[in-house]
């Protein structure tokens, strides 16, 4: 390994509380790789958790403070650090040792005195399948990486799909994807979550594929029949998207048949109230309203950013979650400046932008 031209060496950590130990190991694989020490089970852990890990623990049982077990169970429990492929050196050779090692999960066993030759062919070996298993695992991280582009770009397009129905550039889904991710990301939610309601929000109004264009596009009040027609478009989203194990559909799903609920417990289809409505649909719920009130619509005028905050205002504890809308006007101003971003006379938003 030591020809590869210009490639890192790969780090050997020696953990073992015998100077002579410690001399010899270093000595046997200190032309092919960088070798650090620990003395002890703390100071391997220390070795062990910083920003350079090792990419493969020599580790001796009898050591001061932490036994070599010890030290072996807390990395294997560490999810950061358990690959490190790990191999016990010592003198403790009995099967149930071996055995208690291996349960541990360490890779490998040395029995002292140490062969030299042998020493050079375990940690090679070793480090060869460490090796692969990280690439394994970046393939599977990029193909799935790629899964979830492929699946976001789908329900990008058929949100946009919904939405061309009633607006010429389909931003409305960009606008209210990033209004509810800052309302989240304001209310304190995890990453993980804030990043599921973006993703899925865009389908909220899927269901208008089924609503009749006389009834989206018709300019001024609806009548009560054409109201029932609007009125059945989170289910249809909600039956288009369907029922399903997968997280990704399964919070569009709940969004698309939510987010017209509303807290007082007037909205539809359901007639939810309060915390009976699930907090994305809650959420998707401030956001869209806003947006709607900002931008023109076949039935409306565009409002004023004063005019739309007020009425948002009164809504509190009627249509809107109180404590969710407090977090919609603590982001205002970042909401504002993406309502400004992707206005719809800028154009159609690039799905990379979206």
């Amino acid at each position: 390994m030591s020809s590869m031209l210009g490639m890192r060496r790969p780090t050997v950590l020696v953990a073992d509380d015998s100077p002579q130990n410690i001399e010899l190991l270093s000595r046997i694989l200190g032309q092919e790789y960088r070798v650090k020490v620990a003395t002890s089970g703390d100071k391997a852990l220390k070795i062990v958790y910083s920003d350079e890990p090792p990419e493969l623990i020599l580790l001796d049982i009898m050591m001061p403070d932490l036994s070599g077990h010890e030290v072996c169970r807390r990395i294997k429990a560490n999810p950061d650090r358990r690959r490190i492929p790990i191999i016990f050196v010592t003198a403790m050779t009995t099967i149930e040792d071996e055995s208690l090692g291996l349960s541990l999960g360490a890779v490998d066993y040395i029995t002292k005195p140490i062969s030299p030759p042998l020493v050079q062919a375990r940690v090679r070996t070793h480090l060869a399948l460490y090796d692969q298993a990280r690439e394994l695992e970046r393939m599977v991280a990029q193909r799935t990486s790629e899964l979830v582009a492929t699946r976001q770009q789908i329900i990008r397009r058929l949100g946009r799909a919904a939405e061309f129905k009633d607006n010429e550039t389909g931003n409305h889904v960009v606008r209210m994807s990033h209004i509810s991710r800052l309302i989240a990301q304001q209310a304190g939610m995890g990453p993980e979550a804030v990043q599921l309601l973006f993703q899925t929000a865009a389908l909220h109004d899927v269901g208008k594929i089924g609503v009749p264009d006389t009834t989206l596009l018709k300019p001024g009040p609806l009548n009560e029949e054409e109201r029932a027609q609007v009125r059945l478009h989170p289910q249809i989203g909600a039956d288009i998207i369907g029922k399903h194990d997968n997280e990704l559909l399964s919070a569009a799903r709940t969004i698309a048949l939510t987010h017209h609920e509303r807290w007082d417990g007037q909205g539809y289809p359901q007639g939810l109230k309060g915390e009976q409505i699930p907090v994305f649909g809650r959420i998707v719920a401030i956001a869209d309203v806003f947006d709607a009130l900002m931008n023109r619509r076949p039935y409306k005028l565009a409002m004023s950013a004063a005019q739309s905050l007020a009425i948002m205002a009164e809504e509190r504890g009627k249509a809107f979650d109180p404590e969710l809308l407090d977090c919609f006007f603590l982001a205002q101003f970042e909401i504002l400046r993406i309502m400004d971003l992707y206005a719809d006379e800028r154009g159609s938003v690039p799905d990379t932008l979206a």
